[in-house]
């Protein structure tokens, strides 16, 4: 499939050199956080694991160290589902920069019942969508302070058929897991774009992009063990759905080359080639009801009310 955005050729098997860089990977620990922190580490970038489980952010850190030699990780205890706690979490970072944050961090719930964060948010809604938003203020100085910071945002192609509802963004009158973890991934692709704008808009050189990893699916990943184990048997099982979809290694590969490539600009959506399932990542068109100012301004208003977070997010 021939991209509508054509770029120069990107190897994503050799990936440019990151050394003396820093970049924070919210939910490192596993999936396709973990795999970007993996591609990243092999850069020589020092990577940041986000993770609100020690033993498993330690797991994944010996699963980098272990395929990438000298691979400079390191773990922030961050729980995007506990609001108050973000601003001290950010403040053990102990940096004076942060060149690039993955925001990829994300709880999907298959059924019933409806849960919440100990702040009464829905669970997926304020995990994936209001934790990120809120902690975007207290990174912002970090970002600011890099040559050239970035924000990079993991959607979900599960949000392309899927509209806000912001009379109800929280599902409390008709909950449908599916449903609400593909609208609170399309609301974190909405204020990727809007955040953009406002950062340009502000003359910030920071940007903020948006990616997606297509059809990633477990039974096609490789195995890191103890984080992710596929066994022979799942394999075969999956090897047919090879030719659509993708591990979450690949699915990883647009989300690196947000963060690296020097041609990435902000307000950009980035994908798999292939009908956006999977394949090497190319820039994608952005689908109108995703850059719909309107429907931003409104999320960027419902967000800051439920949040508490300053509109200008520290971006002056």
């Amino acid at each position: 499939m021939s991209s509508a955005f054509p770029s120069r050729s990107w190897d994503v098997h050799r990936l440019p050199s990151a050394e003396g860089r820093i970049f924070l990977v919210t939910g490192g620990n596993a999936g396709i956080g973990y795999f970007a922190a993996e591609q990243l580490a092999a850069t020589g970038a020092v990577v940041v694991l986000g993770s609100r489980d020690r033993a498993k952010a330690d797991a994944a850190m010996a699963s980098v160290r272990s395929r990438v030699p000298g691979a400079q990780v390191r773990h922030l205890q961050l729980d995007l589902a506990d609001l108050a706690s973000l601003r001290t979490a950010v403040d053990r970072l102990g940096l004076d920069h942060l060149d690039a944050v993955v925001y990829n961090a994300g709880v999907a719930l298959d059924h019933p019942p409806r849960r919440e964060t100990g702040d009464g948010h829905e669970l997926m809604f304020g995990t994936n969508h209001l934790g990120h938003f809120a902690l975007t203020q207290w990174l912002a100085p970090l970002l600011s302070a890099a040559p050239a910071g970035r924000i990079v945002i993991v959607g979900s192609f599960a949000a392309r058929s899927e509209r806000l509802d912001l009379d109800d963004p929280q599902s409390t009158r008709d909950y449908r897991p599916k449903r609400t973890y593909g609208r609170s991934k399309l609301a974190q692709m909405c204020f990727g774009f809007e955040l953009d704008r406002r950062l340009r808009a502000v003359g910030s050189t920071v940007l903020s992009v948006v990616a997606h990893p297509g059809g990633a699916l477990d039974s096609l990943t490789p195995s890191r063990p103890p984080v992710h184990v596929t066994r022979t048997g799942e394999r075969l099982r999956a090897a047919p759905a090879g030719l659509l979809v993708q591990g979450k290694d690949a699915g990883a590969w647009p989300v690196v080359r947000a963060v690296l490539d020097p041609e990435v600009r902000g307000g950009q959506l980035w994908g798999p080639r292939v009908f956006g399932l999977r394949g090497i990542p190319r820039r994608e068109p952005v689908p109108a009801h995703m850059a719909d100012p309107a429907v931003a301004a409104r999320l960027w208003a419902v967000s800051g009310e439920l949040t508490g977070a300053d509109p200008h997010h520290g971006f002056r």
